[in-house]
């Protein structure tokens, strides 16, 4: 059950980016932009659970050399590998550069965490 929040979270937080940034997009109809967003999400929560914690224990030198903000770039580079993921898929989401990236995964952040936060364990 815990999962399923999670990645609905994860999708809300998705379809926040795309419907805010100009450079995310979501495209078909209604349908197929929810089915989207939800395999999206679905997507991204398997590669914070899988890919991520590998990425972030061999980037630990980047940490230090950067305080940290090395976590921005690994967010963008794990949400443009969902959006890859998602495009072989034959989903309907789209990411047009690395700086869209870095701000769609700034902002599915910050989405995620206030949407934890309401929906509680």
């Amino acid at each position: 059950m815990r999962l399923i929040v999670r990645v609905l979270v994860t999708a809300a937080a998705v379809g926040v980016a795309a419907w805010v940034l100009g450079g995310i997009r979501v495209d078909g109809t209604t349908g197929r932009q929810v089915v989207s967003v939800l395999g999206v999400g679905a997507i991204l929560a398997l590669v914070h659970l899988l890919v991520r914690p590998i990425v972030r224990t061999l980037a630990i030198p980047l940490y230090v050399l950067t305080l940290g903000l090395v976590t921005f770039v690994i967010n963008a580079l794990m949400l443009m590998l969902a959006a890859w993921i998602g495009a072989r898929l034959d989903l309907a989401f789209r990411i047009q550069d690395f700086w869209s990236a870095l701000l769609g995964a700034l902002i599915v952040s910050v989405v995620s965490v206030v949407l934890s936060k309401v929906v509680g364990d």
